[in-house]
């Protein structure tokens, strides 16, 4: 069997895997109709299978370090990766909740293609697709790609090979050296911030996790609460993220006014010459949420200046420099970066743009999308990620079950959040107090 060289930023990933987090993305879809099983195998068959990532497993190999690399595999067992499952009464949401925490909780099988799916059956009037895979086959935008080819839409896909890119060459050392000074200010000031202090989302992790969605928010509606401010829709909904975690660790007896609570959040670096393939192609950056006000308002005007300088930081570059770097080297050398880094904040947060048209699967429409971002390593106990689609956006949380044990109760709290501020938007502006005319 052949075997293809990992690209150094996606062996980062791979190796990013701890005991008990591991780095997997779990995806889940809705639809209003029962998905015909033999359908959906044949669109895995055909469209899925097309990417030789999926095709692939990972294994480690090397003279003197041990590398991960792409190693093809005769044939793909279909029946083991593409499973059908069912939900006990009342099979409603609730249910397919617990079915995806087990699921969330489980390794994949190292010695087969990182992915698996399950077509879950009657999930109130219809069914779910419940997708995991290795973050080292691709990012969010990635993925995107992938879907575009899985799902049935009106649009054409965008191209794409039947071969992911080659591997990159190795970065100039001069293009190097420019890159990590230019990104070296903004990560030693994160470096001797104090740690983010302890909190329900910091701790001592087990393998089981807990997963809960909000209910969809109306983009429109988003863009109506940051309009009056000039706040963009990621401001708005970062914000009403930071207002839920503020509540929720009130709830957990956290002193919120003088706490911090600090997210490693993904900055896409993609070349439009690379769009189209997988892969991991982003840089990370430290966002401190502003939960320690108690004003809606503030929050999110505190939300779009850290959010507007961080635009303009080049910490992103810098982040996939080393990332660039650590995975070229043993994964005893990134979990060393990752402990350090890990340390300054307490929870991952993402937001990835999926369709904004309706897509189906084999013949049935997709009613709503959702996925939780993996929070990988020994330190962060909590995934935070919100996926747009049809017009809507939904908040999603991955959560280690013996720190968050409610991860609902975070989605609820963000439902709320959200309510007030468009409540607060909605809101006609008071009139000018008249003057008395001049004697």
């Amino acid at each position: 069997m052949s075997e293809h060289a990992m690209r150094p930023v996606d062996a980062a990933w791979y190796h990013m895997d701890g005991p008990a987090n591991r780095a997997i993305v779990t995806a889940v879809a809705l639809t209003h109709e029962p998905l015909d099983f033999k359908k959906v195998r044949a669109a895995f068959s055909r469209r899925l299978l097309r990417f030789e990532r999926f095709r692939q497993r990972v294994v480690e190999s090397g003279v003197l370090i041990a590398t991960p690399h792409w190693e093809d595999v005769p044939e793909v067992d279909l029946d083991w990766h593409l499973r059908l499952a069912a939900l006990p009464a009342p099979h409603d949401e609730a249910a397919l909740r617990s079915l995806v925490d087990e699921l969330a909780s489980t390794p994949l099988d190292r010695t087969r293609p990182l992915w698996q799916a399950h077509v879950v059956e009657r999930v109130g009037s219809g069914s779910a697709l419940v997708l995991r895979y290795h973050h080292c086959i691709g990012d969010g935008t990635a993925m995107m790609t992938v879907a575009a080819h899985l799902f049935e839409t009106t649009q054409p896909p965008r191209p794409h090979g039947h071969r992911t890119a080659p591997p990159d060459a190795p970065p100039d050392l001069a293009d190097q050296a420019v890159a990590l000074l230019r990104g070296a200010g903004s990560l030693v000031s994160e470096l001797v911030k104090w740690p983010d202090p302890a909190s329900p989302f910091k701790g001592h992790f087990g393998t089981a996790k807990r997963v809960a969605w909000s209910h969809p928010v109306a983009l429109a509606d988003v863009k109506a609460v940051g309009e009056p401010t000039g706040a963009k829709i990621n401001d708005v909904l970062v914000a009403a993220t930071a207002g839920a975690l503020r509540a929720y660790l009130a709830q957990r007896d956290v002193d919120v006014a003088h706490t911090t609570l600090r997210a490693m959040v993904p900055v896409d670096l993609r070349a439009p010459q690379n769009v189209g393939e997988l892969g991991n192609e982003f840089g990370l950056v430290i966002l401190d949420l502003p939960v320690s006000s108690a004003d809606a308002a503030q929050r999110l005007a505190l939300t779009k200046e850290r959010m507007d300088a961080l635009k303009h930081s080049t910490e992103a570059q810098a982040m996939r420099l080393l990332f660039e770097i650590f995975g070229r080297g043993p994964k005893a050398l990134e979990d060393v970066a990752s402990q350090v880094f890990g340390s300054k904040t307490s929870l991952v947060m993402t937001n990835v743009a999926g369709p904004r048209e309706p897509v189906r699967l084999a013949g049935a429409t997709i009613d709503r999308m959702m996925f939780c971002v993996p929070h990988p390593g020994e330190q962060l106990g909590l995934g935070v990620s919100i996926f747009s689609y049809r017009g809507a956006a939904t908040l999603t949380v991955v959560a280690d079950a013996r720190l968050v044990p409610d991860p609902q109760a975070i989605t609820q709290l963000f439902d709320r959040e959200f309510a007030a501020m468009l409540r607060a938007a909605s809101k006609p502006a008071a009139p000018a107090a008249r003057r008395a005319p001049p004697r």
